[in-house]
């Protein structure tokens, strides 16, 4: 297939990108920085973009012909919220100029209860969440890390009026493990008991999503 990564030098863009190029895909990788992707592994095409400035018939072009597009965009912290909904919606327009439906993104676990201007009465509790996550996990994330939070609940919204074929991966707290394939997903719920789950796990799920139609339109929960 004909893939696109984006954000692909971050730790889970890294891994779709290897994990891609390794499964015999053509990858195209769009990133700011293409002098941070060291070594380019053979048959990729490298597109320099930055999301904060998106140039809308560049963006277009290097989606052009993929069969499906796969996004790693989202911030690491507080300072760096305000980049995943305005990327994403770059990033959706892009693909409806080039005429390419198939959008899977990583989202978060707590984000499940997060509301948004999109969805004002997000619910108290996520149907798959346990005791930890209901009464402590995701009042913590949304305490420390409020806005990139709300910065993915805004993502959801983009993704939910896009018109297009997307999934969001809501995976709780990221390790740099390897890929096991031992973990657990659940369509549009939270896994209980799941605490964490490895980047390079993460990415495998998203590249699998691609060709399971069940996901579409949904938001997935995985965890160990």
């Amino acid at each position: 297939m004909n893939l696109v990564v984006f954000a692909a030098t971050g730790g889970i863009g890294r891994q779709l990108l290897e994990q891609a190029v390794t499964a015999g895909h053509h990858v195209t990788a769009v990133i700011r920085s293409p002098e941070k992707l060291s070594p380019v592994r053979d048959g990729t095409r490298v597109v320099r973009a930055d999301l904060s400035t998106p140039d809308p018939s560049g963006l277009a072009a290097a989606v052009s012909g993929a069969d499906a597009v796969l996004s790693a965009l989202g911030p690491a912290s507080n300072a760096d919220a305000g980049i995943a909904a305005p990327g994403t919606r770059a990033i959706a327009d892009a693909m409806r100029a080039a005429g390419v439906e198939r959008l899977i993104v990583v989202s978060a676990a707590p984000v499940a209860t997060v509301p948004s201007p999109g969805r004002l009465s997000a619910p108290k509790h996520d149907p798959g969440d346990g005791f930890f996550m209901r009464h402590l996990g995701a009042w913590m994330a949304k305490l420390f890390l409020h806005k990139v939070m709300a910065d993915l609940a805004c993502m959801e919204d983009v993704l939910r009026a896009s018109c297009l074929q997307w999934t969001a991966f809501r995976p709780p707290r990221l390790t740099d493990g390897k890929r096991t394939g031992r973990y657990r997903t659940a369509i549009g719920r939270n896994l209980r008991r799941g605490v964490i789950v490895s980047r390079a796990d993460v990415a495998h799920a998203m590249l699998s999503a691609i060709d399971r139609p069940e996901t579409i339109g949904q938001t997935v929960g995985i965890a160990y």
